[in-house]
C-alpha cells in the first residue's frame, strides 16, 4: 500500500529535498508551506504520516502538531534544525513521535518513516494476548487496556492514546510488576533497530500518565524505578 505523506516546511529547498528523496521511497508526497494550509489538507483528506519543521511562520510547529492531536492519531516526525534539549522535549510533548534534527539524510527520514508506519499498524490481532486487562480496579470507574480492539477506557469513557502510547502501555502492561528499561522499550515499542534519543521514552511515559493516572504529578499504575526504567503496577 501507498502511503501519503504530507510534508510541513516553510523552506523551499528542504521541502523539496523531502520530496524528491521519499519520493523515490514510494511515498504519494502532499506539501504545504505553513501549518495553516497543512491543517486544512489534514482536515480535507488525512494523511497517513506527517512531517512537520517547528520554525515556521505563522502559526508554528509546535502549535500546528497540538492541532492535529486535538482530532487525528496521525504518526508524526519532527524534522527541525532546533538542537536543544528543551526543545526536543517540547516537540515530543506536544505530541510528536520521533524527533529528527537537520541536517539530516534522506536515507535516516525514510528509516524513521518506515519503523513508525511499522509500529502504528495496531497490534490488535494477536490472539495470544488477552482480549481485555484490567489495570486499575480502584474507583468508581475501572481503567481497563482491550489489546484487541486496541482502547483504552475507563468506566464507559474511552481515553484516546496515540498509537504509540498504546504501545507503550500494552508493552508494559505484558509484564505487569516487571522494570523494563528504557532500551527495551525503545527496540519493542519504537522498533528493534530503532537509533533515537531514550529520552522519547520519558516523554511518551509523561503523556501516558497524564491520560491514565488519577494523580499524575504523584503515579500509581506507571511507576519509575530510578536507574532501571518502568515498570506498571495492576492495582
Amino acid at each position: 500500500m501507498t502511503n501519503r505523506l504530507l510534508i510541513v516546511e516553510d523552506d523551499d529547498r528542504i521541502r523539496a529535498t523531502l520530496r524528491l528523496g521519499l519520493e523515490d521511497e514510494g511515498y504519494v508526497i502532499v506539501e504545504s508551506a505553513s501549518a495553516e494550509s497543512a491543517l486544512k489538507e489534514v482536515e480535507d483528506t488525512p494523511p497517513d504520516v506527517m512531517i512537520v519543521d517547528l520554525m515556521l511562520s505563522g502559526m508554528d510547529g509546535f502549535a500546528c502538531i497540538r492541532e492535529v492531536r486535538r482530532h487525528r492519531n496521525l504518526p508524526i516526525i519532527v524534522v527541525s534544525a532546533r538542537t536543544d534539549s528543551h526543545d526536543i522535549v517540547a516537540g515530543l510533548e506536544a505530541g510528536a513521535d520521533d524527533y529528527v534534527t537537520k541536517p539530516f539524510q534522506i536515507k535516516e527520514i525514510s528509516a524513521r518513516l518506515r519503523a513508525l508506519l511499522r509500529r502504528t499498524r495496531p497490534a490488535i490481532a494477536d490472539e495470544s494476548s488477552d482480549a481485555e486487562m484490567v489495570i486499575d480496579s480502584v474507583g468508581p470507574s475501572a481503567l481497563v487496556l482491550s489489546h484487541r480492539a486496541g482502547t483504552v477506557r475507563r468506566g464507559e469513557d474511552d481515553i484516546h492514546l496515540t498509537l504509540t502510547e498504546f504501545r507503550l502501555l500494552s508493552e508494559l502492561a505484558s509484564v505487569p510488576g516487571r522494570v523494563v528499561s528504557r532500551r527495551s522499550l525503545l527496540e519493542t515499542v519504537w522498533d528493534r533497530d530503532y537509533f533515537g534519543d531514550e529520552r522519547i521514552v520519558d516523554v511518551h511515559v509523561r503523556r501516558l500518565r497524564a491520560k491514565i493516572e488519577p494523580d499524575p504529578a504523584h503515579p500509581c499504575l506507571i511507576l519509575t524505578v530510578r536507574g532501571l526504567g518502568y515498570r506498571l503496577d495492576r492495582r
